[in-house]
């Protein structure tokens, strides 16, 4: 516990100006170093937060996040509306509904790519809240059963040269037949209805038709549809509650990892990569504490020796000095968090000042999302580096012997 003489003692120390002068110059690299590193830690992680959420809101918000089969099954569910009325209430799920997948080719004249199609029912009010906000030519009601309507992705179209109204070929990898010139595939002609733009690789990857439509072209059985796709809340949460699916279900049950789990591994590790070079800046700006502090003790002797023998503890000398180090670390953090702040919500109108454009063509800037849990760790962790950073050299000085200290004088 600090007593009043003791935070006087370290307060005065940390604000005087007088002493040697490289001393004086560790001592204000250390607190620049802590503001310039928690600075950098908090933009960056922003940014990176930024992109993360972007791609969840893109990629994750335009395909199946959670999805139930058949067990045994990967590719079927025969009575939907049951497995509908015995799921779980559980929080994170926003709702669920059928849906229908298969991998095919899109053929347009010469021109052919190869696709996921996947059947939805916009007419139930089925439709991905971030789909439903993507288009940007026609309408999701233009897929009605029975009219064989396509939405493709804008790059899609640009690659292959469709535009709204033309018809393309599709051929699926289910539903074939076999005849005596062997396995004809299912194929049939669909119309652009729609173009949709998420800005990621799903505008090229990805189509949607309706799902009585494109289950009538794989022959599914009356009744029967690939699965049901669950809305989460949070698209992150998906192996959580996949998890509590297994256990309370006898379904089959898979999440939205298996085909995108590398990219978001990859997007993670590089957060962590970063943070961790970020916070050695913070942790050798907090050791040059360690540095100040030694030469600070050293100057100081003949004045500590003079406090021990007017009767202030060991105990109180080390307290002294380990607040002279965190009155660095902590204005040092909370300067680097209020800086980092700044410039993270006006880091798009900086980048416009100097001309800099970080998405040719785009008129989007950099995303950022402030993540105030992330921020307040970083100042609680170079406050603690600090502070650890001080153990040494304030024991040193709480064993410094008055009467060697005092010897000559």
């Amino acid at each position: 516990m600090f007593q009043p003489v003791v935070l006087f003692i370290g307060l005065r120390y940390s604000r005087a100006r007088q002493g040697a002068a490289f001393t004086a110059f560790i001592n204000r690299f250390a607190f620049a170093g802590i503001a310039l590193g928690v600075m950098a830690l908090v933009v960056v992680m922003s940014v990176m937060n930024g992109f993360e959420g972007q791609l969840k809101e893109r990629i994750l918000g335009a395909v199946p996040q959670v999805t139930l089969t058949d067990a045994g099954s990967s590719t079927e569910l025969t009575n939907w509306q049951k497995a509908q009325q015995q799921l779980p209430n559980l929080p994170s799920v926003r709702g669920s509904v059928p849906y229908v997948q298969t991998q095919g080719i899109l053929q347009f004249s010469e021109k052919m790519s190869v696709a996921n199609i996947q059947g939805i029912y916009p007419d139930t009010g089925a439709v991905p809240p971030s789909l439903s906000d993507s288009m940007v030519m026609g309408s999701w009601n233009s897929l009605e059963p029975g009219a064989y309507h396509l939405v493709i992705g804008q790059r899609l179209a640009r690659m292959q040269g469709i535009t709204v109204g033309d018809t393309v070929r599709v051929i699926a990898a289910q539903g074939g037949i076999y005849t005596p010139f062997g396995m004809v595939p299912a194929q049939r002609r669909f119309v652009v209805s729609g173009l949709f733009a998420m800005g990621s690789e799903v505008d090229e990857s990805v189509v949607f038709a309706h799902g009585s439509d494109l289950a009538r072209l794989i022959r599914l059985p009356e009744g029967k549809v690939s699965g049901l796709q669950l809305f989460l809340n949070d698209a992150f949460n998906a192996p959580m509650v996949a998890m509590e699916l297994r256990n309370q279900t006898d379904l089959n049950v898979s999440d939205w990892r298996q085909n995108y789990g590398q990219l978001f591994e990859a997007v993670g590790m590089e957060k962590r990569m970063m943070w961790l070079m970020l916070a050695l800046i913070i942790a050798v700006a907090a050791f040059n504490t360690l540095s100040a502090l030694v030469m600070v003790i050293n100057d100081k002797r003949h004045d500590i020796a003079i406090l021990q023998t007017l009767g202030l503890s060991n105990r109180r000398i080390r307290a002294v000095f380990m607040l002279q180090g965190l009155y660095n670390g902590v204005l040092g953090s909370l300067l680097g968090v209020i800086l980092g702040l700044m410039i993270s919500w006006f880091l798009n109108d900086i980048l416009a000042l100097f001309g800099a454009q970080i998405f040719a063509g785009s008129n989007e800037g950099l995303p950022i999302i402030i993540n105030v849990f992330q921020v307040t760790a970083t100042a609680v962790a170079a406050i603690a580096l600090t502070l650890a950073a001080t153990l040494y050299p304030a024991s040193q000085a709480a064993h410094i012997q008055p009467s060697e200290a005092l010897r000559y004088d």
